[in-house]
């Protein structure tokens, strides 16, 4: 589940655009005034975005968005110096705030980050007979082509991408042709 923290040095200004946030349908918000308590919040849930301001009580937010998980992403709210010397690299909102312009960039950003995050979490996991032809034909690599292990997976994962198939099928072709040979 992802979350959207707000952290401003003033907590009455983050708990104002808590609300805004909560009467639009967002589910979870929560509003804090350090960089410290931030970190804390987003140690607690998956995924999230965090909107803060340029200077908080105890850091900067170059330090808060570089100790954030990579499940999220920082917007920065400030003034339009204070964002254009964060770079064009930084999402920002500049202040005052318009909600419409909250809402939409709250929405973007949070649609990213969980189509990010559930795309992570469908890999699916390699069945015991899959891993075993991928075991069975690193072996057979390493055995007949004197390659160490981590030389031979890493030919059956370069096999695989310039082939288009998938490991499982690239160790079974490799299985085949070195059978076949026998």
């Amino acid at each position: 589940m992802s979350v959207i923290i707000i952290v401003l040095p003033k907590l009455d200004n983050a708990k104002n655009i808590k609300r805004i946030l909560l009467t639009h349908g967002f589910q979870s918000a929560v509003a804090c005034s350090s960089g410290a308590s931030a970190l804390q919040m987003a140690g607690q849930y998956e995924c999230g975005i965090v909107l803060s301001g340029y200077h908080l009580s105890d850091m900067y937010y170059v330090e808060l968005m570089e100790n954030l998980p990579e499940s999220y992403e920082l917007v920065l709210l400030g003034s339009p110096e204070k964002v254009a010397d964060a770079g064009s690299g930084t999402l920002a909102l500049t202040t005052p705030l318009k909600a419409y312009d909250l809402l939409n960039t709250v929405e973007m950003v949070l649609g990213q980050i969980e189509h990010r995050y559930r795309k992570r979490k469908v890999i699916k996991k390699r069945s015991a007979k899959e891993e075993n032809y991928i075991r069975n034909a690193k072996y057979l690599l390493m055995e007949r082509n004197h390659l160490t292990e981590q030389e031979a997976y890493r030919y059956l994962q370069k096999s695989s991408m310039d082939n288009g198939t998938n490991m499982v099928e690239t160790a079974q072709k490799v299985l085949m042709l070195m059978f076949d040979e026998i």
